[in-house]
């Protein structure tokens, strides 16, 4: 039996009825911020979704599983659109990605993930060269003589052999093979998406399957897989390393999750490094630094802005929260505070999911820095949230033409 659990990120808890088994397994996993017995509603647990989006399945002792799906509180073609841009904002455009009419993450990313394999499929898999080491009975390519004296002891058959093999058996076809059959184990994707992955899986039956637990293969972007890209792209949001996906003692976990923190500040950093990409300013994201002078504590601003002699100019980071009635976080201004001092900068910025007002100033006593607040609104527009970035980017720099 499959227990569906269904819940919005950074929503109020809510009292789900879940037998204790499932409810234990839920709590082991650490997905949720919250998953602990109703003290009040016998057979019920109280759960509360954090940052983390995505569906997973997650097994039961006895033979049930449960299905967890959070949703993000934006627009799941909004989400795309940040998710895309992150991974590759110069290839990257608003409407490449077909979510068709669904409103959850699963059969969404399911629909997206298929539609684009099929497009990359469509005039055929790619091929290229694969290097092979075997042992033969005859010569192909190059002797391995290493291997060959260390295995066959001066033995003149089998060879043990290296050579390069033409073959649709490539890294780009394997993550593709591995993002489809990781989607149709996975409970909810809807029947007519799950028919049509089973018609990419046959298509890609000839791919070797990835194991688990294995690092990616590595591919590189070249005009030869360019119909490839965008399609690898989704597949690195299913399969990326942060999806749990593993055994520990009875608990088995298998889906995808990501993290909309880590997704805002990607998207924020990246957008702001190209809005720099050709002036005469360099960019670090999470680049290490002290605050004291012994070196020994360490900070990692989300984003750091360097003139052109090399001194920093400008610090930023990147804040997945929306504004409260009482403000935002005093501890966020500490934070750009510490950052500020110890770069030597007049200005610091903090950029938030939302607020009650695009921006906000705050002039620190007796130090003469400002600390800037600024808040982006995810429902806006892809071109309207771009253009955010870029202001913010003129106020960092002024004077450069971003």
């Amino acid at each position: 039996m499959v227990t569906a659990v269904h819940l919005t990120e950074h929503a109020p808890a809510v009292s789900v009825p879940l037998p204790d088994a499932a409810g234990r397994v839920i709590a082991a996993s650490h997905i949720l911020d919250t998953a602990a017995p109703d003290p009040y509603r016998t057979g019920h647990w109280t759960l509360r979704a954090g940052s983390k989006v995505g569906a997973v399945s997650l097994a039961v002792p006895g033979g049930d599983s449960v299905a967890l799906r959070i949703t993000p509180k934006v627009p799941i073609a909004r989400l795309f659109f940040l998710i895309g841009y992150s991974l590759d904002p110069r290839g990257w455009r608003d409407g490449d990605v077909e979510v068709g009419d669904h409103d959850e993450l699963l059969p969404a990313l399911a629909h997206a993930v298929e539609r684009q394999v099929d497009r990359a499929l469509r005039q055929g898999l790619l091929q290229g060269y694969r290097t092979v080491e075997e042992s033969a009975l005859v010569v192909r390519g190059r002797i391995r003589e290493a291997e060959q004296i260390r295995r066959r002891f001066g033995a003149a058959l089998p060879v043990e052999i290296a050579y390069d093999e033409f073959t649709t058996d490539v890294a780009e076809n394997r993550i593709l093979r591995a993002a489809v059959e990781r989607l149709l184990r996975l409970p909810g994707v809807p029947q007519d998406v799950r028919r049509r992955l089973l018609h990419q899986r046959v298509r890609l039956a000839e791919v070797s399957p990835l194991i688990r637990g294995q690092a990616l293969p590595v591919w590189h972007a070249t005009r030869l897989n360019a119909r490839y890209q965008h399609a690898l792209h989704l597949a690195r949001v299913v399969l990326d390393g942060s999806s749990p996906e593993h055994a520990a003692g009875e608990l088995r976990i298998d889906g995808f999750l990501f993290t909309m923190n880590k997704l805002f500040e990607d998207f924020v950093t990246v957008a702001l490094r190209e809005a720099f990409r050709g002036t005469d300013r360099t960019c670090r994201l999470q680049d290490p630094h002290h605050l004291d002078e012994a070196g020994e504590i360490r900070m990692k601003p989300d984003f750091v802005l360097y003139g052109p002699e090399g001194a920093p100019q400008a610090v930023a980071d990147a804040k997945y929260k929306a504004e409260k009635s009482g403000g935002y976080p005093d501890g966020d201004l500490y934070q750009m505070l510490a950052y500020c001092t110890a770069l030597d900068l007049r200005a610091g910025h903090l950029v938030y999911a939302k607020g009650n007002a695009p921006h906000a100033a705050h002039r620190v006593r007796h130090a003469g820095i400002v600390i800037h607040q600024h808040a982006l609104d995810l429902d806006r527009s892809p071109a309207d949230l771009l253009r955010e970035i870029r202001s913010l980017a003129w106020q960092m720099a002024p004077g450069v033409t971003v």
